[in-house]
């Protein structure tokens, strides 16, 4: 004799349909609030200390900032994102290169999903998911050599209980969004470098590179070896590893560049050029693992080489080169 228990829960379930459509599951109703500011045409910067431009409590990411505004050396005014309390802000950001952009370049407009800069003065936007447990404050300050008071526009916004996913992976709720900086290095030829060494564990998530190779050769027909420093390979050691991850074959192929950045500017969801002169040996981008993510385990250091050598040889012949670095890591 066959059971009728298929049959009952199968009646039961076929009942219970129209409740269903008519009750649709979310999530959002109770959980997920969203939150923000705006500053719109007001003065509270300084160079002597930072002006607070919001402050939130309890637990979620923000999602969205905008800045505007025009006034002389606003590339260098410094964005300060303190989160859960903390003394020393984890992302301490001039704003240009926070934004991908080095060498205080002007061109505009360009933008993809995560940053972009579509005017003047200092207008830039990002949707960079920075969460937080307990609280999250963001201030502002000049650098030291602006004006007083300039005029200032902002927006900035997140959401309560919004989870982070990166490369479509539910990041741990404890992970933190943190940025390491190297500036104004100045390397030698053939020399590695480290961009950040951490401990524990975690996910790259965001590289922006403003480099300047520091030679010009007088025969106009070799000059292209003055950029011969972009010949390096990133490389990656996780776990304490002796032996790197290669992450590229070149500096420009990391950037999805090619032939030193031959074709000049471009952006991409994954990568762009945000500054290029052949004449000064110099260039700004930015580069993000979100759909490819470099997860690590025990410790991540990252490095950059001035120039490259595989084996005995030595791709042409790399100037010294000065760098700043930003590399942006998820950490847990």
């Amino acid at each position: 004799m066959k059971s009728i228990y298929p049959l009952i829960v199968a009646s039961v379930l076929m009942a219970a349909l129209p409740l269903i459509a008519q009750t649709p599951v979310t999530i959002a109703d109770q959980t997920l609030k969203t939150f923000g500011t705006k500053g719109k045409e007001v003065t509270p910067l300084r160079r002597d200390k930072e002006a607070e431009l919001f402050y939130h409590d309890g637990k979620g990411c923000l999602t969205h900032m905008w800045f505007g505004g025009g006034w002389k050396g606003c590339d260098k005014t410094r964005i300060r994102i303190y989160v859960d309390g903390e003394t020393n802000a984890s992302i301490d950001m001039e704003l240009f290169l926070g934004h991908g952009i080095g060498f205080d370049d002007e061109a505009a407009p360009w933008g993809v999903a995560r940053i972009g800069r579509t005017g003047g003065g200092a207008n830039v936007y990002d949707t960079y998911r920075i969460p937080f447990g307990k609280s999250i404050r963001v201030t502002a300050q000049l650098s030291p050599d602006t004006t007083d008071n300039p005029l200032f526009w902002w927006i900035i916004r997140g959401t309560e209980n919004l989870p982070v996913e990166l490369g479509g992976v539910r990041l741990p709720d404890n992970a933190r969004l943190k940025l390491y900086k190297l500036e104004n290095h100045t390397a030698q030829p053939l020399d590695e470098f480290s961009l950040c060494d951490v401990k524990g564990n975690g996910a790259l998530y965001q590289v922006t590179m403003a480099a300047k190779g520091l030679r010009k050769l007088e025969d106009p027909g070799q000059r292209w070896k003055d950029l011969s420093f972009m010949e390096a390979c990133m490389r990656a050691y996780i776990g304490g590893a002796k032996e790197p991850l290669f992450l590229s074959s070149g500096l420009e192929d990391y950037f999805l560049g090619t032939y030193y950045f031959n074709k000049g500017r471009y952006a991409t969801p994954v990568a762009g050029l945000t500054h290029f002169d052949a004449n000064e040996n110099e260039f700004s981008a930015y580069r993000f693992h979100e759909d490819d993510p470099v997860f690590f385990q025990n410790g991540l250091r990252l490095t950059c080489r001035c120039g490259e050598k595989i084996g005995e040889k030595v791709f042409h012949d790399p100037p010294p080169a000065r760098y700043t670095t930003y590399v942006w890591l998820y950490q847990w």
